[in-house]
């Protein structure tokens, strides 16, 4: 398929490494402490947002060539247990 999944937050790469040690992600995350990733993508909080610590949970698919082909934001995603799937569902029918 060729597909990459990577994960972004405002978490450090510290704690970054223990989040995933713990969920026992196969996958590499970005660490986005300072929040310029969040601000590009539209996945930062204002600064007066009670958690605005956090970004925005949002997905993208990104084509090969670095388009943006999908964006599923947090009220698009209607359950995160199957939500993988979803994606997979889209890419492969990019593919």
């Amino acid at each position: 398929m060729g597909a990459v999944v990577v994960g972004a937050s405002f978490d450090t790469v510290e704690e970054q490494k223990k989040f995933a040690d713990e969920q026992g992600f196969s996958f590499s995350l970005i660490s986005d402490s300072d929040r310029k990733i969040g601000e590009l993508y539209g996945t930062a909080r204002p600064a007066d947002d009670p958690a605005a610590g956090f970004c925005m949970r949002t997905s993208f698919l990104i084509s090969p060539d670095g388009l943006i082909a999908a964006i599923w934001d947090q009220d698009a995603i209607k359950d995160f247990q199957t939500h993988g799937d979803e994606v997979l569902s889209v890419i492969r029918s990019h593919g």
